[in-house]
């Protein structure tokens, strides 16, 4: 638009270039706040159409951050064995197991990884871990 058709131009010397007397347009006020303000209130469908991954990162977790998705402590290694001396966890769906609790028995454990208190625990009672690959 070139500067001679804008309103800012046609309007100098006046002071409210066509919004009223009380001074509409003259703040914030018009365009919902400042900045980000309202963005998870009434600027939510903007911020859907615009920038949908605007509050999409954690920066507590980092990108290359993968959690566990599931452990067992070797306190429960006896429900989980149901008399049988070898477990494989890692086909149960455990990734980890961790050291709270006593051993009741010599268990051959296949796992993902492990604790040292786990593995402390586990070599005290006469059992053994081994390592999935």
């Amino acid at each position: 638009m070139p500067t001679r058709a804008r309103k800012g131009r046609r309007y100098r010397g006046m002071r409210t270039h066509g919004y009223g007397q009380i001074g509409q347009h003259r703040h914030s006020g018009k365009q919902g706040g400042h900045g980000n303000a309202g963005l998870h209130k009434h600027k939510w469908s903007w911020l859907i159409l615009n920038d949908p991954d605007h509050f999409g990162r954690d920066p507590f977790r980092p990108p290359g951050y993968i959690r566990p998705a599931s452990w067992v402590n070797v306190g429960q290694l006896d429900d989980l064995a149901k008399g049988a001396k070898s477990l494989d966890l890692s086909s149960m769906g455990i990734n980890k197991l961790l050291g709270s609790g006593e051993v009741g028995g010599a268990y051959e454990v296949k796992v993902d990884s492990y604790t040292k208190k786990a593995q402390a625990k586990i070599e005290a009672a006469g059992g053994k871990i081994l390592v999935q690959e």
